[in-house]
């Protein structure tokens, strides 16, 4: 699996599965381009770890959910590196766990743009830039499958919609570019850190056929194959990675 000369673009690229999709794509030969909103100092660190690896990377803040910024990304790849092959689309996050009865108008149009509309955003400013033969991997989740877990009914919502948006998306570009979905489950990041109790997540991973929590590791490599030719007969899929815990 080689994607020597292609230039792939990762949203929230910085950290967690993000960070280990763009290391898994630079060991396959792939120049990185990420984005980061708040681990400013770990995207800088993947940047000079891929540098190491003798391939090229940059890292760039951006605010995906505001048009100036996601123009100010696709530019910047396009000035600097003339292609655009790949985008991985891993943006998002809960943001906090709020209750129907609870939650804020506020609340729910930022999950909402966060997951949903970044999405949306990025990639039609990607998608004049790219040509035959690029690909497009989103990121759902098991949330989008299964509802999610307590007040989690906003992420879910918008993780359902991407899927959603993938399928159709599929259908939109084809045959020129591929269009799939992750679905992880329970994955080792700071997503299950600052949003889920030790014991719920024992509990969950207890559930798998696995046994345990999934790495960040893993997902990527997931993501490497469908950006590559070796899944070249693979769109519209929403594909899951749980361990198990759910089979859809």
């Amino acid at each position: 699996m080689s994607l020597k000369g292609k230039v792939v673009l990762i949203t929230g690229g910085g950290r967690d599965i993000g960070k280990a999709c763009a290391l898994d794509i630079a060991k396959q030969g792939a120049t990185v381009v990420v984005t980061y909103l708040s681990s400013s100092n770990s995207a800088n660190q993947l940047v000079e770890e891929i540098s190491e690896l003798g391939q090229k990377a940059i890292a760039i803040k951006a605010d995906l959910t505001r048009q100036e910024n996601v123009d100010n990304v696709v530019n910047t790849v396009i000035d600097e590196f003339g292609q655009l092959d790949s985008l991985i689309h891993v943006s998002g996050g809960l943001i906090g766990r709020v209750q129907i009865s609870e939650m804020s108008d506020e609340h729910w149009d930022n999950v909402l743009n966060v997951n949903l509309k970044s999405l949306f955003m990025t990639t039609k400013a990607c998608i004049p830039h790219m040509k035959s033969g690029s690909t497009i991997v989103t990121f759902a989740s098991q949330a989008g499958r299964d509802g999610g877990g307590p007040g989690a009914v906003a992420y879910a919502t918008a993780k359902g919609a991407v899927m959603t948006f993938t399928r159709g998306l599929a259908k939109e570009l084809g045959p020129d570019i591929r269009v799939n979905s992750v679905c992880p489950g329970m994955i080792d990041t700071d997503f299950h850190n600052n949003f889920t109790q030790d014991a719920v997540r024992k509990n969950v991973a207890g559930a798998t056929c696995i046994k345990r929590e999934g790495q960040p590791a893993e997902v990527a490599k997931l993501v490497t194959f469908l950006v590559s030719e070796d899944a070249s007969y693979m769109t519209g899929n929403c594909i899951d990675i749980n361990g198990g815990l759910l089979f859809s």
